[in-house]
């Protein structure tokens, strides 16, 4: 008899196994592919790792404008995946030997959901039956594969890729075409733009980054549109051929050639396939419903993670575990999201925070604003020749706090928690500007918009 049952071992998963085995509960971990999930396998860590290698390459080829001449640079591919592959295995050893330091059982299989019986639930792993007071569904999510004419056969043959293939993929494409111009999509996009691909990113809505806000995202494409990076924007993709891509726009149908194709139309909840119709736990809209403490509609059975549907990203799955696990053991905890962070992690990276523009007209909150360009900060400029990244702070004039922040440019990724616990902690203007900031750091920038609100 296990104290708690995790079903998937990603960020929701692994760390709620570590934490609950650290507080003394005897743990089961059960993960079908590889422990890390989808994020450090197939996504998060293996995406960074190559766009690292894309950014020294940048940097040799273009050092000219910092007074650093190269010559004969160049890119190896199957090196850039091997590397890749090194990190994964030595990132998900580590959670191998937290596991073992936590005293977790790990099952590798289909965790199955068999049943539940005077509070107690059974999961079956392949020939074997386990018993648990406790569950923890944190299955994840799954790429959407569109019903577009050809996708199927392109996956079938190779032509078409999903986020797991390209990032194995040894050989650079001559012609990219990414249908999507979401996170996954531009991160893509920016990779095999640098390393030489010739990219065509192709997105239904009128403007890439989904939710970000509309004047970091058109900021976002000016720079990659100088880079050579081609946008169809308010194009519908409606088929996809071995060399070619077929797209509707204003009512034409047009094509782009295409060597590979990334479809990258977004992510749903893995809900299905593993028993949950047996015990009755509530789905709806295809993710689990819970509450702000990671509850199911079932007692004792929890949700973390990309399958709850709320914030599908891993920094958020890490909270959602540590508060479940907190009410486990006792202590009251709660899950807020309005101050979970997101970033794009494109060259110039992208970091976001709170409410956008667009969000407060939606909700009909008030606001003022303060856009300040990244050249305020003297190591950004020094860092960034003709740079033109800027920080765009959201201010709730009636409480005088900030209730959201946009970042494009160097180092955003690292500097917008920052802005994320001004706003969980709902300091006043007046308190921000009492912080000293080092100099001379990127960061200082928040400093500078908030002194620039009128």
């Amino acid at each position: 008899m296990f104290d708690l049952i995790v079903v998937g071992g990603g960020p929701a998963g692994y760390l709620a196994a570590e934490r609950a085995g650290h507080a003394g509960m005897d743990v089961l971990l059960i993960e079908k592919r590889a422990l890390g999930g989808v994020c450090l396998n197939e996504g998060c860590i293996p995406s960074k790792t190559l766009l690292y290698s894309a950014k020294i390459f940048d940097y040799a080829n273009h050092g000219e404008k910092y007074g650093v001449t190269t010559t004969g640079a160049s890119i190896d591919q199957k090196a850039v995946i091997a590397r890749k592959n090194k990190v994964v295995r030595n990132l998900v050893a580590g959670i191998k030997s937290q596991m073992k330091a936590n005293h977790v059982t790990i099952k590798e299989g289909l965790g199955e959901i068999v049943g539940r019986s005077d509070g107690i639930v059974q999961i079956k792993v392949g020939e074997e039956v386990f018993e648990g007071r406790n569950l923890l569904l944190a299955t994840g999510s799954e790429a959407i594969v569109p019903p577009i004419p050809g996708v199927k056969e392109g996956l079938e043959a190779g032509y078409v890729l999903t986020n797991r293939e390209i990032l194995d993929l040894e050989t650079i494409p001559k012609d990219l075409v990414v249908v999507g111009g979401g996170v996954i999509g531009l991160e893509m996009a920016g990779y095999f733009n640098s390393v030489g691909s010739g990219v065509t990113v192709i997105e239904m809505l009128d403007k890439i980054g989904g939710p970000t806000d509309r004047e970091i995202s058109e900021i976002l494409r000016g720079n990659y549109e100088k880079k050579g990076i081609a946008f169809k924007l308010s194009c519908k993709v409606t088929g996809v051929k071995e060399g070619t891509v077929e797209y509707e726009e204003n009512g034409e149908t047009k094509s782009v050639i295409a060597d590979k194709v990334l479809m990258s139309i977004g992510r749903r909840p893995v809900t299905t396939g593993f028993g949950l119709e047996n015990i009755g736990v509530l789905v709806e809209r295809g993710h689990i419903v819970t509450d702000d403490k990671g509850c199911t509609n079932v007692p004792n059975v929890y949700a973390a993670g990309d399958v709850n549907g709320v914030w599908m990203l891993a920094h958020a799955a890490y909270r959602e575990s540590e508060v479940i696990i907190n009410n486990l053991r006792g202590r009251r905890d709660n899950m807020r999201y309005n101050a979970v962070p997101s970033v794009i992690y494109t060259n110039p990276e992208v970091g976001s925070v709170g409410e956008t523009e667009e969000s407060c007209k939606e909700k009909g909150i008030s606001y003022v604003k303060s856009v300040v360009s990244m050249n305020y900060s003297g190591r950004y400029m020094a860092e960034n020749e003709r740079g033109d990244g800027v920080c765009k702070i959201l201010v709730d004039p009636d409480h005088d706090r900030v209730i959201g922040c946009h970042i494009i440019g160097s180092y955003a990724s690292e500097i917008i928690i920052a802005a994320g616990m001004l706003i969980e902690t709902e300091m006043t203007i007046d308190d921000i500007k009492e912080f000293v900031f080092p100099h001379p750091t990127v960061c200082e920038i928040i400093r500078e918009a908030i002194f620039a609100l009128k």
